[in-house]
């Protein structure tokens, strides 16, 4: 189940709405096998922190997110949301905390959400908890009129760019290099803190198509390598000399970055320099191979 009953304001139409979204939202959770609902007790914002804490280890000097914030958050009407392990039609109290989502408006004031940090127990990987979250999200946010939800992600971590730019069909708007500085935890080491802006257009046709579990697959013909992965693993540096890019990045940036720290480091010195200098040149990425790369369409000569 999720805590969205249905809103006879806003109904679907062409390019979706709360209906469409809400359909949506409950199938996901239906098939994740997850309860999601909206969380505001000191217990339960505590759950969260606890669950971002071993998700992401911090050094134990500064969490990803303390239950005071959250707190203010929820009292202040923002998005604190929470997906529980067991059966999505079962009772709204209840269950192990498996998931959980937090998000804050943004500019223009109250037509946009800024998801500021979502995380999903390990145990659970497989299940597509992520998934139902953000529709849930989704579906939240377009009963608020929120018309477009933004976020970060570290554009190494290759699951995540298929899951935002692929599985969701979220659009890349801008590349920020260590954005939140040193953050020394489990995911993110002492690496730089780089990280990829994008921006949901909720009722997009794209977005109700990937919602709907109908995502575009992205097109890679004529395609020239900008960036590619050798057979060691490190980055090679190709051509940008063509009308789209492929932008590669490693298979599983956080095991590499515990196992050769100076090869990750090497990683985010190349996707800082490619991706971000061709978007920063007003190139558009287009989608994202989970093969392993960007797609990058670069901006043509009038």
């Amino acid at each position: 189940m999720i805590d969205l009953p249905s809103d006879p304001g806003r109904t679907s139409g062409a390019c979706g709405g709360t209906d469409e979204a809400l359909a949506a939202a409950r199938a996901a959770a239906r098939a994740a096998r997850t309860p999601i609902r909206t969380l505001s007790t000191l217990a339960e914002l505590d759950s969260v922190q606890r669950l971002y804490e071993r998700i992401w280890r911090p050094d134990g000097k500064v969490p990803p997110i303390t239950a005071e914030l959250l707190r203010a958050l929820s009292k202040a009407g923002s998005y604190v949301a929470g997906a529980f392990d067991g059966d999505s039609d079962g009772a709204p109290e209840g269950g192990e905390l498996v998931g959980a989502c937090v998000g804050f408006f943004a500019p223009p004031a109250d037509r946009a959400l800024h998801s500021h940090i979502a995380g999903v127990a390990e145990e659970t990987r497989g299940r597509h908890v992520g998934y139902a979250l953000k529709l849930h999200q989704r579906a939240w946010a377009l009963r608020r009129d929120v018309t477009e939800i933004s976020w970060t992600f570290d554009p190494l971590v290759r699951r995540n760019a298929y899951f935002n730019l692929g599985k969701l069909a979220a659009g890349a708007t801008e590349y920020l290099p260590d954005f939140y500085g040193p953050m020394n935890d489990g995911i993110n080491g002492s690496d730089d803190t780089d990280r990829l802006l994008v921006t949901w257009p909720l009722e997009a046709p794209e977005t109700v198509a990937a919602c709907a579990g109908r995502p575009a697959a992205p097109g890679t013909a004529g395609a020239v390598t900008g960036l590619s992965v050798s057979p060691e693993g490190r980055p090679v540096r190709g051509t940008l000399d063509g009308p789209a890019v492929l932008v590669a990045v490693p298979a599983d940036i956080e095991r590499l970055r515990a196992a050769d720290p100076a090869c990750a480091a090497s990683w985010r010195s190349a996707l800082r320099d490619v991706l971000g200098g061709l978007l920063a040149d007003g190139a558009r990425v287009t989608g994202f191979d989970r093969t392993g790369g960007y797609i990058v369409e670069r901006k043509r000569a009038s």
